[in-house]
């Protein structure tokens, strides 16, 4: 591979003066159509490559490709046992009713909104280590967080640096919550069904990628049709929703929700899209759609 070289500091100064002169300080300072957060964002990045070369390609968590569980079979009936075999006694069949679950948290007590543009991924961190009893929803924790990306950022996980899903799932161990991976589904139901899973047989939260992998929601709760754990083809109808972004107002995707709304399915075909980033492939995420999933017991549970 080869090396990234280093950009000596007084190009960088250039270039902030031309980039500053091509927005215009008044526009800059103003916000005018988002000029601030992108200058904002540019600076970050020039201070990346000040303070050192980015980070090493190196290996980053796996993507894993998940595939539905298939129907369950049902119970071979006498005649199509060989002979001489008994047949298994059936269970007691369980019956298929709605479900409505969600973690017993009170919402806006585990809430932390982004305290930058581009800070979802740390909030949405903070909000599931919240949940989870082991962090706090304070700005001061948000920063902490966020300023620790450089411990765990890969370019295999975000091409742009600083969060990825992965890095999401570093953090969260780091702080206590092991055993988070990464999962990709071909189908917006197969996803949300198995973070529903996870969530009532972990006790812990999950993480969405919302927005084609440009937004974190944390999820802490569902609704089915059916229990997903127990009937695979379980219709799931919506998902409770943790999105940092709120009160904020998108250009693109509109208004956001105060915590733990239930996002109906409609919403979540809106909003929960499959992952697609302009900065570049990823051959083990795009098309799919990206979950970050508990895979042990909340900390402090049996």
């Amino acid at each position: 591979m080869t090396p990234r070289r280093r950009i000596g500091p007084w190009r960088i100064v250039l270039v902030v003066g031309i980039v500053g002169v091509a927005l215009g300080f008044g526009a800059v300072a103003t916000n005018a159509f988002g000029a601030g957060d992108k200058f904002e964002r540019l600076i970050a990045k020039i201070d990346r490559l000040i303070v050192g070369t980015p980070p090493p390609d190196r290996a980053t968590r796996p993507t894993v490709d998940v595939t539905p569980q298939p129907s369950v079979e049902p119970t071979p009936t006498p005649a199509s046992l060989p002979p001489g075999a008994t047949p298994t006694p059936a269970p007691t069949p369980v019956p298929r009713v709605a479900v409505d679950y969600v973690l017993p948290v009170e919402p806006n007590s585990v809430f932390a909104h982004e305290l930058r543009k581009d800070w979802c991924a740390p909030a949405g961190v903070q909000m599931t280590l919240a949940t989870l009893g082991l962090g706090n929803t304070t700005e001061d924790f948000q920063r902490e967080i966020a300023g620790r990306i450089h411990e765990w950022e890969t370019y295999a996980d975000s091409h742009n640096y600083e969060w990825g899903p992965a890095a999401m799932a570093d953090a969260l161990a780091a702080y206590g919550a092991p055993g988070y991976e990464i999962h990709a589904f071909r189908s917006r139901g197969d996803a949300v069904r198995d973070a529903a899973i996870a969530i009532e047989k972990t006790g812990s939260p999950v993480i969405l990628l919302a927005w084609k992998g440009a937004h974190t929601w944390v999820m802490t709760g569902y609704r089915a049709e059916a229990d997903p754990a127990v009937f695979p083809d379980a219709v799931m109808t919506g998902a409770y929703i943790l999105d940092p972004w709120y009160p904020w107002n998108s250009s693109i995707w509109g208004p956001s929700d105060p915590p733990g709304t239930f996002q109906d399915w409609p919403e979540m075909e809106r909003n929960f899209l499959p992952w697609k980033r302009p900065e570049g492939a990823y051959p083990d995420r795009d098309g799919k759609y990206i979950i970050v999933v508990p895979t042990l017991p909340a900390p402090g549970t049996n």
